[in-house]
């Protein structure tokens, strides 16, 4: 098999991801209405970004460079399928930039409103929250809205 067709397939399969939580989001929130839909979602989501997270517990609570060096090259496809480009690392915070989400992508090839896809981009970043936090850092995230350029934005502070 070709690396191509790797790659491709590896592609896919993120957007399968983001599929999978957009149509779980819809059957939740026929049950439960959309809050607690999201609230559900989040959680899960969430707790699978703790579980990411330990690998990145030995930078914290504040080698920043060292969180970015190990973030970078654990990035999928070489950094290729998110594009990071970090604005800044130094010792008060670390903030990075994802050009390109596959998420996002599948979320407007199936043609969701750019409100639907802000939304499921602010549910699908929960993993991020996890993955940071549970590392011991502190973290926040401004997730894609309609008009902006790229997808979210990274931004890791020293713990506690």
């Amino acid at each position: 098999m070709s690396e191509e067709i790797l790659r491709q397939q590896l592609y896919a399969a993120y957007k399968n991801r983001g599929m999978m939580y957009y149509h779980i989001f819809q059957e939740l929130r026929k049950e439960v209405g959309d809050e607690k839909a999201a609230e559900i979602m989040k959680r899960g989501i969430y707790n699978r970004g703790l579980e990411i997270g330990k690998k990145y517990a030995k930078f914290s609570p504040a080698d920043l460079e060292g969180l970015k060096d190990a973030f970078l090259a654990g990035a999928t496809d070489q950094g290729k399928m998110f594009q990071p480009e970090i604005f800044r690392c130094d010792a008060e915070g670390l903030d990075i930039l994802m050009r390109t989400c596959p998420l996002k992508e599948a979320y407007q090839e199936a043609g969701l409103s750019d409100q639907e896809i802000a939304r499921m981009c602010d549910i699908a970043a929960e993993v991020d929250y996890g993955t940071f936090e549970g590392a011991g850092f502190r973290f926040f995230a401004d997730t894609w809205k309609p008009g902006e350029e790229g997808c979210c934005r990274l931004h890791v502070r020293p713990g506690k």
